[in-house]
């Protein structure tokens, strides 16, 4: 029997011991009812290990248990061991868990004795004092420790140490105060008529410890398999919150799941998406498994979700379920907008880009054709552009685009059409015109409102812009022509002083095909090596030595012969060539002219060359290539290049003295503000325009300016050179008044440097 109560003993505290074990770490709704299974179950156990050890306690005498009392010592198990697995598990303080160890440990001395009380024999019981004071302490110290071990740690080898340690204190506590018990016979006494015998207790107990053992464990397994199901199901659910999508788990027509992408999506909580009939959420579901179907869900708010919706068949836990991914397309769709926006419309500005303009003016035609009335095409393009993007950068000549747009869409009328072609290109569709004077109108306010609205960028103060102007069916019959007639007004405005608007006419075309061909075959000069330069000598008026040369360029076209630099210079200039030319007459005039040693060299500059961002690092990187000493290079610039940007210009120039070259400033007296020039930047040499020259021997006027140019430079210590002398007169004149330096047909023609040398 004592084997057999250890035995029992030792299984009821291992299933207790598992039962708080799903109390601490179970769902919290759950944790009281585990805990109640647990007292009760270690209360069973104990009381039935009591009663089994007591019947193998056997004095010789006849014995038998008392009912009340037996069953007031179950109560006093069940009440202790419940109240001390509820005290163990309570938060707030570190010490409850041996607290309610302590009580469970109490409740095993109170079940003892009372259970002891309940046991009646034909003698009397005497009780050793010492003895079970040490059951009862010995009892009450193991069971805290087994409860306080449990609370703690959460492993397996720790459950099984306290349910030893229980198993330990149950043992103590019994064996140990039996030991304390002595029963001396007494013939007087005889036992109550209402006992129970030990045959019938041992029924009762080993019946209710197998009940309420195997009842723990069927309940134990079905508590495991629903925690199971749980993690596998918060699994589930963590890697659907892991996912982009939204996700959804349906049972039939019920959600019973929602990731945090789907509540976020319908601006619900989760908790209030579960349980919902998912038509309410979905109205119209995929009709095959793994087809993707877009529709709209409404959102708490309101507001219209568009989304992509797959449907998938699941088994999850043995049931039939599905799921449902629920795509976001609002940034798909944002970002098709997006690209749709872009294919018609410039990035920069946001107007109409060259294929809406298209489609536009093809329409606007068609229309046209069956009603009177004519559409105007304006095409427009800012002047100067090129030189704003040069000389203040990319983001000032943008900032002027886009002053632009706003400025020439604020003069046209809702069913007029503004669009922009590329770079400082833009067009303008007038349709439905009665006559002409409509569309010089609208071209005049244009002109206008850009010269406004650029005047007020630091960008912007020599910006305007041209106008050219073709009217459907008047000038052209189709799209193609039109656009073609339109760009020829356009380059006859820019021909007649820029910042005009001119209607398109039949001469234009002959004389616009002609200046195309001219540019065109100005790109090619320096493919085809037809560029040269001639060099015209400089000397010395007092010793006639040669002091240097200008280097001049020279086009000698193939069909068209020797080329006038006034004819090709302004081109190149409006087309922008004037950068790759000049960069090669600097690089040719350094590599031809190292060769003569001592001798000066002089390059005219383009305005344009000067207020370009990395014209000194090219004169660097020329003076390098070609090794040529930096103090025999003169660079010539016009008054003209000074009064576009100051600040800039003098920039740059003080960038190529530094390098060691010389600056001389040409066509002096020509220009504006010489005198503040002179005195703004130290110029090396100043050089007299050849209108001043001419026939100075007899005109007075240019003989007094003259003069008073020599006078000048003597006066700021500057040498003087007077160009265009072709006459001996001219060079007499220049030599009594002490003019420094002279060049001319009169002293030599420009000719290639083999010739001059």
């Amino acid at each position: 029997m004592a084997i057999l109560a250890v035995i029992t003993c030792l299984l009821a505290c291992y299933t207790a011991v598992d039962l708080i074990h799903h109390a601490k770490t179970g769902a919290p709704n759950e944790k009281k009812r585990w805990l109640l299974f647990a007292g009760f179950v270690g209360g069973v156990g104990i009381w039935a290990t009591h009663f089994i050890a007591m019947m193998a306690f056997d004095s010789g005498l006849p014995t038998g248990y008392d009912m009340l009392l037996t069953g007031a010592s179950f109560l006093t198990a069940l009440a202790f061991t419940s109240s001390g697995c509820w005290l163990a598990l309570r938060s707030g303080s570190p010490a409850m868990p041996w607290i309610g160890g302590a009580v469970v440990g109490l409740g095993l001395a109170a079940m003892h004795h009372v259970g002891l009380a309940a046991y009646v024999t034909t003698g009397r019981i005497q009780l050793d004092p010492g003895l079970a004071t040490l059951a009862v302490a010995l009892g009450l110290g193991l069971a805290a420790w087994s409860i306080a071990l449990k609370v703690r740690g959460g492993r397996s080898y720790v459950r099984t140490k306290s349910a030893l340690l229980l198993v330990s204190a149950v043992c103590t506590m019994h064996f140990v105060s039996m030991a304390s018990i002595t029963v001396a016979p007494d013939p007087t006494m005889a036992l109550p008529v209402a006992t129970l015998s030990r045959h019938w207790l041992a029924v009762l107990v080993g019946g209710a410890s197998l009940g309420i053992l195997g009842n723990a464990a069927i309940a134990l397994t079905l508590d495991t398999r629903e925690r199971l199901r749980r993690e596998q199901f918060s699994l589930v659910l963590s890697l659907a919150n892991a996912a982009v999508e939204g996700i959804l788990v349906c049972e039939d027509n019920t959600v019973i799941a929602a990731n945090e992408n789907f509540a976020a999506l319908i601006g619900q909580a989760a908790s209030e998406v579960i349980g919902r009939p998912l038509s309410d959420i979905i109205p119209r579901l995929p009709g095959a498994v793994g087809h993707a179907a877009e529709q709209e869900l409404v959102a708490m708010d309101g507001s219209v979700v568009p989304v992509e919706v797959i449907r998938h068949e699941i088994s999850l836990q043995g049931r039939h379920q599905h799921a449902i991914a629920v795509r976001d397309l609002r940034a798909r769709r944002y970002a098709e907008d997006r690209i749709r926006h872009l294919a018609h419309h410039d990035v920069l500005t946001g107007l109409p880009n060259r294929a809406s303009f298209t489609a536009r003016l093809e329409e606007e035609l068609a229309l046209a054709k069956t009603g009177s009335r004519s559409v105007a095409l304006l095409f427009l393009d800012l002047d100067r552009f090129k030189e704003v993007n040069d000389t203040f950068g990319h983001a000032a000549g943008d900032e002027l685009l886009l002053t632009v747009a706003r400025a020439v869409t604020s003069v046209l009328d809702p069913d007029q059409m503004l669009a922009r072609l590329g770079g400082d290109e833009f067009a303008v569709i007038l349709p439905g015109l009665t006559d002409a004077t409509t569309a010089a109108r609208v071209a005049g306010h244009i002109i206008e409102t850009v010269r406004a609205a650029a005047d007020s960028l630091p960008a912007g103060g020599v910006i305007g812009t041209s106008v050219g102007i073709a009217v459907y069916p008047h000038d052209a019959l189709d799209r193609s022509t039109l656009l073609n007639h339109a760009d020829l007004a356009l380059y006859q405005a820019k021909a007649d002083g820029r910042g005009v608007y001119r209607f398109f006419q039949a001469a234009m075309g002959e004389k616009a095909r002609e200046r195309r061909l001219f540019e065109r075959d100005l790109r090619l000069a320096l493919e085809r090596n037809e560029f040269y330069l001639a060099y015209q000598p400089q000397k010395s008026v007092r010793t006639g030595a040669v002091t240097g040369f200008e280097a001049l360029l020279r086009w000698r076209h193939p069909l068209r012969g020797e080329v006038a630099p006034a004819d090709f210079i302004p081109i190149a200039e409006e087309s922008g060539l004037i950068h790759a030319i000049g960069a090669w007459v600097l690089r040719c005039a350094c590599r031809e002219m190292i060769a003569i040693n001592d001798l000066r060299v002089a390059v005219n500059v383009s305005a344009l060359q000067i207020h370009s961002a990395n014209f000194a690092g090219l004169v660097r990187d020329v003076l390098a290539e070609t090794r040529f000493p930096p103090d025999r290079l003169e660079i010539e610039v016009t008054e003209t290049a000074l009064i576009r940007d100051f600040d800039r210009a003098l920039t740059t120039l003080r960038q190529i003295k530094a390098l060691g070259a010389q600056v001389t400033m040409d066509d002096f007296g020509t220009g504006y503000s010489s005198l503040s020039h002179l005195k703004m930047f130290p110029f090396d040499r100043i050089k007299i325009d050849r209108s001043f020259v001419r026939a100075v021997d007899q005109n007075y006027q240019g003989a007094a300016i003259v003069r008073a140019v020599l006078g000048l430079g003597r006066g700021l210590g500057l040498p003087v050179l007077a160009e265009g002398v072709e006459t001996a007169e001219e060079f007499n004149f220049l030599d009594a008044e002490a003019c420094d330096e002279v060049q001319g047909y009169f002293l030599g023609r420009p000719e290639p440097l083999a010739l001059v040398t």
